[in-house]
């Protein structure tokens, strides 16, 4: 299933955010990007209707497995592009943002390439 870039975002966040605390609101995800509530209630709901995510009864936000699989895949792509990016003598911040950018659009086959890449160029630095 293909979802939409913010989609992915929110998941992203909220995989991000369960792994620093205990639990995650609505209001946590909204603090952490940047975005009302209401724009955070809505995208939570359409989550939740895709089962992306549950809500519990005190507001507490999980991911179900294909909802943590689509974070665990963004969020493996934005270290691991901007690592490259980075060692590449990118400054952080354009590679932070850069990242964010490709990791939605790149095709799994292309990621896998740079992957095989950056695993060839490390193993040949170490030599």
């Amino acid at each position: 299933m293909k979802i939409q870039e913010s989609a992915e975002n929110y998941l992203e966040t909220i995989l991000m955010l369960s792994e620093k605390q205990p639990y995650v609101r609505s209001i946590d995800i909204a603090t952490e990007l940047g975005f009302s509530k209401p724009s955070v209630s809505v995208a939570m709901k359409n989550l939740r209707i895709n089962n992306l995510i549950l809500v519990n009864d005190e507001g507490h936000i999980t991911l179900t497995d294909e909802g943590r699989r689509i974070a665990e895949t963004i969020y493996e792509r934005h270290t691991a592009l901007s690592k490259w990016l980075m060692d590449l003598g990118v400054n952080e911040q354009t590679a932070l943002d850069d990242a964010c950018r490709i990791e939605h659009d790149i095709s799994a086959e292309s990621f896998a390439a740079i992957k095989e890449h950056i695993k060839k160029y490390s193993s040949e630095a170490k030599k």
